[in-house]
């Protein structure tokens, strides 16, 4: 049987290969505008396009959390260019459930910044921060299906997809197909990067 740990408590910035994964903070805001007020952006994820107030709000609610004590919570961290400074996007671990030691992943890009590997490379971090250092089982990443570039990048971080979810709700007005997909621990700690 498997739980997650106790917390997750990250020293920033996160460094990969390129990219360095830290908290958001108030002097992000126009970079975070730049692509969460683009309709083409948030067509297929949980958020309408957002204002600057929106997004100033977030950053003092629940964007502010730098670290994770208990189910139900989420990290959110911004994804910046370790070459250039650039804030081009943002990447999240859900803590869905201590028992069953299960989390999610998500992640937004700026459009143009796409086509570099940088939402894998944040993504792959994240998994990384789930399944070592929190503990978790397993980790599911959740999306429309007509969303191809996202399930591009949860197959090349090894996820496999579990489902395909034929009108499975509502969304932003319209019937969606779902597709899940996931991945263990055991297949995180065997898998070749």
């Amino acid at each position: 049987m498997s739980s997650a740990s106790q917390a997750l408590h990250p020293t920033y910035p996160i460094r990969t290969k390129r990219l360095l994964l830290r908290p958001l903070t108030i002097a992000d805001v126009e970079a975070l505008y730049a692509y969460r007020s683009v309709p083409d952006v948030c067509r297929y994820v949980p958020f309408e396009p957002m204002t600057r107030e929106a997004i100033a709000e977030r950053l003092e609610t629940q964007w502010a959390n730098p670290g994770l004590t208990d189910e139900g919570q989420a990290l959110t961290l911004g994804i910046e260019v370790a070459e250039t400074g650039a804030l081009i996007g943002d990447v999240i671990l859900f803590w869905h459930s201590r028992i069953h030691a299960g989390g999610e992943i998500g992640y937004v890009l700026n459009p143009d910044a796409g086509g570099h590997g940088y939402a894998t490379e944040a993504a792959q971090a994240m998994l990384r921060l789930g399944f070592e250092d929190l503990g978790l089982h397993r980790i599911i990443a959740r999306l429309d299906e007509r969303n191809t570039a996202s399930a591009k990048v949860a197959r090349r971080l090894g996820m496999r997809q579990e489902a395909r979810l034929v009108h499975n709700e509502i969304f932003k007005g319209e019937w969606s197909t779902e597709l899940d997909f996931a991945m263990l621990s055991d297949e995180w700690a065997s898998a070749e990067r």
